[in-house]
């Protein structure tokens, strides 16, 4: 599966198959959760946090990318990220982008 954040693909003739999507919410436990609430009373980076998100947009994309393999793509085009907080140390990361297939 060939993932781009352009809406083409050089070189390739693309037949557009809708929108793909994938989500997922995560949080830290309350341990970590406390601990990073401290560590932003001196500054500098929530590692947790950094940790947190990368793993939920991993999640995502592959949810995305399994939708897109249902629909027989080839490769999603145009992908985009957003998050949202959800509550307090819980945070929404949704993956999207248009499936395509080679023509």
């Amino acid at each position: 599966m060939i993932l781009v954040n352009t809406d083409y693909i050089s070189g390739k003739e693309l037949e557009m198959l809708g929108l793909v999507k994938g989500s997922t919410i995560q949080s830290k436990n309350a341990v970590k959760d406390i601990s990073q609430g401290f560590k932003t009373l001196v500054g500098g980076e929530l590692k947790a946090y950094t940790e947190m998100m990368d793993e939920a947009r991993a999640i995502a994309t592959k949810r995305m990318v399994e939708e897109a393999e249902r629909l027989g793509a080839d490769a999603v085009v145009n992908i985009r990220y957003a998050s949202s907080a959800v509550m307090q140390g819980a945070a929404e990361v949704m993956a999207y982008g248009t499936a395509v297939k080679f023509r």
